[in-house]
């Protein structure tokens, strides 16, 4: 009768070894399958699809500070381009300074300011005169903030009788601000000043 006892107990505690086992088994595949469906999740999160003219473009997220480098060359770079790049048309040179300032304080509104006491815009609509930029080259510090840079670019002038190239040599300062649609990258230019603005050729037109 003890030996019966006995198997009957042993067979238990073998029992409870194995729903213990079952248990725990149970809980790792569990944990196994949320860790996996949760990385799976933000792997598809970090997907995003833009439309662009018609079209589904995929793109990856990612923390912008991944990407400040870039954004903030780009945001000079826009800048740049709208604040140099005019035609003898006076709602072409408001349409592209008035986004221009918006990138920066008023130490570019002061440029403006300036250029137009001068009468330079004037100028360009009465010689129908247009004016391009290539940058160069850009010069970032991500040591310190706000981040100091110095940009170096082409300049064009466009007359019918000939084009002037000018070397053109900038510096400020960027500091974070809120996103817009008129500010995508985030970025203000401060303490904007040119260093140089000087002809370098001049090709005469036959």
């Amino acid at each position: 009768m003890f030996t019966h006892l006995r198997n009957i107990e042993t067979a238990f505690q073998q029992n409870k070894r194995i729903v213990a086992l079952v248990i725990l088994t149970s809980a790792i595949i569990s944990v196994a399958a949320i860790y996996f469906a949760f990385a799976a999740y933000q792997r598809a999160s970090a997907h995003i699809y833009v439309l662009a003219n018609g079209k589904a473009l995929e793109a990856i997220a990612a923390d912008r500070k991944d990407n400040i480098p870039v954004e903030a060359r780009d945001h000079i770079k826009m800048f740049h381009h709208y604040f140099f790049t005019l035609d003898p048309d006076e709602k072409v040179i408001e349409s592209n300074i008035s986004k221009a300032l918006y990138l920066a304080d008023e130490s570019a509104r002061n440029q403006y300011d300036d250029l137009k006491e001068k009468s330079y815009y004037n100028n360009l609509i009465s010689g129908n005169i247009s004016q391009t930029i290539a940058v160069d080259s850009i010069q970032l510090n991500m040591n310190s903030y706000p981040y100091a840079f110095k940009c170096f670019a082409t300049e064009k002038l466009i007359r019918a009788t000939s084009t002037i190239n000018k070397l053109l040599v900038t510096q400020g300062y960027l500091r974070n601000v809120s996103r817009s649609d008129n500010n995508p990258h985030g970025f203000l230019i401060e303490h904007w000043e040119t260093l140089a603005n000087r002809d370098t050729t001049i090709n005469n037109q036959p």
